[in-house]
Order: structure tokens, then sequence, then C-alpha cells
């Protein structure tokens, strides 16, 4: 026992990166290296913390380390399986989402569906035309709540040309991939405009980074930019207009995410914050639209979702609601308490006036500068 640090072998690690180390680069292999001596100072300080503990203390605590080796071997298996399940019931639900897009689209045509005009305008022959669901997709997304306050009016012409929305796991590097599907349209020449997230860690998750597509934009149609125009100034020898783009608030800016640079120490501590923010709102987009509308876009076109949510919220605010009157009515208990000792100390001693310095103002996080507003031109 004594003082002495007991020596660790790597084999002990069982790291999964080891036998793949020889196809490291040197600067990877050097980071290797440095995590692992990391590794290795973590367990020798716990070993130091296991020798300093009483011996009887020391045997339940290995104990207890036995008992959260059993948890995390089942806790890795639980992932394991809820990836399987959730891959199974990806395929389940396929079928449904093909009957949706044909249905939406105007592919198909639902049984029972009148084939009268079912308004005046119907009747006057002016949607006559109109297949499926129009802009099913626009108002799926426009009534979230997050995904609405990306969506500018300027955007809203071109999502109308929006079909379908996919989304699919991918495992190496582990992640998932969003996919717009839109129909020919006058504003940009793609087809399919995706989305890739690859994840550190997915079950935490933990974001590495995000892949967007580049969209190839018909001349003049670009929803992301504004041109402005200005007229040279009256002598100058230049006498065309200066034409200047400014980038504007768009959904669109959704496929060209925030980049993370390749040296991360280049980054001051507000810059860092910035870009951290600016991906975790990507993120949540990203999410939003793979866990929220992809799966339930009826209920959000109807606004059934929109319920749904704010009867959740209803029920979080009255467990939150009391909890905070047993706060309140712990705090009237304390200040009586405290109003008592103030009296008692108030006939005993002398009345003081002490002057309180105000408290200054907390600093706010740091904003990214936001581009502009694009109005409907």
């Amino acid at each position: 026992m004594g003082g002495e640090k007991k020596s660790v072998d790597l084999s002990d690690l069982n790291n999964p990166l080891l036998p793949a180390a020889a196809a490291l680069s040197a600067e990877d292999r050097a980071g290797l290296v440095n995590a692992l001596k990391d590794k290795l100072q973590g367990l020798a300080d716990h070993a130091d913390l296991l020798e300093s503990l009483p011996p009887n203390v020391r045997t339940r605590v290995e104990f207890l380390r036995g008992i959260q080796s059993q948890h995390d071997e089942m806790e890795a298996k639980f992932f394991e399986e809820r990836t399987a399940l959730e891959d199974k019931y990806q395929k389940l639900y396929e079928p449904l989402y093909t009957k949706r897009y044909e249905i939406v689209n105007g592919v198909v045509e639902v049984d029972g569906a009148a084939k009268e005009p079912t308004s005046e305008k119907a009747a006057e022959g002016e949607d006559s035309d109109a297949k499926g669901v129009p802009d099913f997709w626009l108002t799926a997304l426009k009534t979230n709540e997050i995904l609405t306050e990306e969506i500018q009016e300027r955007d809203e012409a071109v999502l109308k040309y929006l079909k379908d929305i996919k989304w699919s796991r991918i495992a190496d590097p582990k992640g998932f991939k969003l996919e717009f599907f839109f129909d020919t349209n006058p504003f940009f020449k793609n087809s399919v405009l995706t989305k890739i997230y690859h994840m550190v860690d997915e079950d935490d998750p933990i974001l590495e980074k995000a892949i967007g597509t580049e969209i190839e934009w018909y001349p003049g149609k670009n929803v992301t930019q504004k041109v402005l125009k200005k007229k040279p100034k009256k002598g100058s020898k230049n006498t065309k207009p200066i034409t200047k783009i400014e980038e504007c608030e768009s959904f669109f800016n959704f496929f060209s995410p925030p980049e993370v640079p390749e040296d991360e120490e280049e980054l001051d501590e507000d810059a860092a914050d910035e870009l951290q923010g600016q991906m975790e709102h990507d993120y949540d987009i990203g999410s939003t639209i793979r866990d929220k509308i992809i799966p339930h876009a009826v209920s959000w076109f109807t606004g059934e979702a929109v319920q749904a949510e704010d009867f959740e919220d209803m029920e979080d605010g009255d467990d939150d609601d009391e909890d905070d009157d047993d706060d309140e009515e712990d705090d009237d208990d304390e200040d009586e308490d405290e109003d008592e000792d103030e009296d008692d100390e108030e006939l005993s001693k002398p009345k003081n006036k002490l002057a309180g310095k105000p408290k200054g103002a907390a600093k706010g996080g740091a904003q990214g500068e936001q581009p502009t507003e694009c109005k409907q031109q």
C-alpha cells in the first residue's frame, strides 16, 4: 500500500482508437497520445483517491464501482437496442410517408374526395386546377414557433415548391441527413437540398459540424441576398450604377451553416461563444424538422400539433406554479423568522443607516451580427 502510485498498463484502457492509430497522421497521433496521457492521469488521480480512503470504505466503493460497470454495460446495450428499434420503425413509417407524399402532391386521389367545385372561387374556375394539398409544407413549417421565426416573406414563394422532407441516419460518421425535395421552380436549379449533421456523440447529442448545400440560384432570384443599386455622384467619370450585395435573413441560410475553423484556438472567447450559439441554434432547427415536422407534418398543417404542445406547456406550467407556491410559502416563513430576529436586534442595538451600493447590470452574452431583413420587392 504506502504512498506508491500504481502504474497503469495501456492494455487496461481497452480503447477502440488504438488499433487505428497506425493509420493516423502525425498530428492526429500526437493528439491521441495527449488524450491517452490525460486518461492515464485521470486513472492515477482516481487511484490516489481510493488509496486515501479507509480500507472498509474503499472496499464498499470498489463494490459500488462494480455496480456502476454493470449499469454502464446495460446502458450501452440500451442505446444499441434503441437505435435498432428506431431504424425498425423508420422503415415501417416509410409506406405512410410515401402515401402522404402522393396525396399532398396530387399523384393519387383520395376516395370520396369531392370532384365538383368546393368553393365560390373553384366554381368560377380560379383554382379548379389545384392538385393535392397546396402549400402543405410551407404551412406546416410556419405553424411551428421555432421555424416561423426563420421563414421570411420572400421565402414563402420558394417554399411553395417544396414537395417533401425526409431524414435518414448516417453511420460513418454518426449523425443524420435532412433532404428537402423541390418541384421545378423559377428560383434555383437544385431539385434536392440537403443538410447533414455530424455528431461527436449522438446519444448526448454533441454536434461536431453541419454541412449544407450550395444552392444554384437563378440570376436575381437569390432570396438570401438583396441587391442595392446606387447612382454615381455627379461629375464622376463612372456613369454606371454602383451595385452592392447585402446578405439578409432567410430560411435558406439554413443550408449555409456556421463553419468551425480548423484551428479553434484562433477564436477568442467572445467569438467562440458566438459560434457555439449559432451552432446550437442551427441544430435546434434541424432537430425540430427531424423530430417534429417530418413525423407529424399533417398535425402541424392543421394546427393540432400547436394545441398539443400548448397543452403540454400548460401541464408543465401547473407543475411549476405548484413549486413556486411551495417556494413562496417557505420564503414567507423565512421572512417571518427574519423579522422576529430583526425586532429582537433592534431592541438591543442602536439603529445604523447603511449606504448600499447599486449592483452592476449583468452583461449579456455576445450576440452575433444578424443579417438585415430583406423586404419583398
